[in-house]
C-alpha cells in the first residue's frame, strides 16, 4: 500500500510539473503576443498623425492660395478706385481703402496660423509617437531574447 501511495503521489506530482510548464510557455507566449500588438497599436498611432499632417498640408497650402487670391483681389481694387478719383466721396473711399491695406486684418491669415500651430503639434505628437514605438520595439526584443523566453518562444514558433 505505502509502494501504490509512493507511485500515486509522483505521478500527480509529475502531471502538475508538466501543468506548470505548459502554463509557464503558454504566459510567455501571450506575453509576447501583447507586446506585438502594442507594437502594432503604436505603428498605427504614427501612420494616424502622419496621415494629419498629410491633411493639414493640404490645408495649408489651399489657405494659403486662398489668401494670395484675397489679398491680389483687395490691392486691386485700391488700384481702381485709386485711379478713378471723380468725386470726393472716391477720395474718401479710396483713404479708407488705403487704411485698410496698411492694417490688414485677413482672417485667412488667422487660419494660417492657426494650421501652422496644427501642424507644429502634430509633428510633436509624431515625434512622441515614433518614440513609443521605437520603446516598443525594444522592450519587445529584450522579452523575446531573455532566457528561458527566446527558447520557448522558438519551439513554439
Amino acid at each position: 500500500m505505502g509502494k501504490i501511495k509512493m507511485i500515486f503521489i509522483s505521478v500527480v506530482g509529475l502531471i502538475l510539473i508538466g501543468l506548470l510548464a505548459i502554463f509557464m510557455v503558454n504566459g510567455v507566449q501571450n506575453k509576447a503576443i501583447g507586446l506585438e500588438e502594442q507594437i502594432k497599436v503604436a505603428d498605427s498611432d504614427i501612420k494616424v498623425q502622419e496621415k494629419r499632417r498629410v491633411d493639414l498640408i493640404y490645408n495649408l497650402v489651399d489657405t494659403v492660395k486662398q489668401y494670395d487670391k484675397h489679398e491680389a483681389d483687395t490691392l486691386k481694387e485700391i488700384v481702381e478706385a485709386r485711379s478713378s478719383k471723380s468725386n470726393d466721396i472716391e477720395n474718401v473711399t479710396t483713404m479708407i481703402n488705403a487704411a485698410a491695406e496698411a492694417y490688414p486684418e485677413l482672417k485667412s491669415s488667422d487660419n494660417y496660423k492657426e494650421l501652422m500651430n496644427e501642424l507644429s503639434i502634430t509633428e510633436n505628437m509624431i515625434a512622441q509617437y515614433r518614440s513609443n514605438y521605437n520603446k516598443q520595439i525594444k522592450e519587445y526584443n529584450r522579452y523575446v531574447k531573455r532566457f528561458p523566453n527566446k527558447q520557448f518562444l522558438s519551439l513554439l514558433g
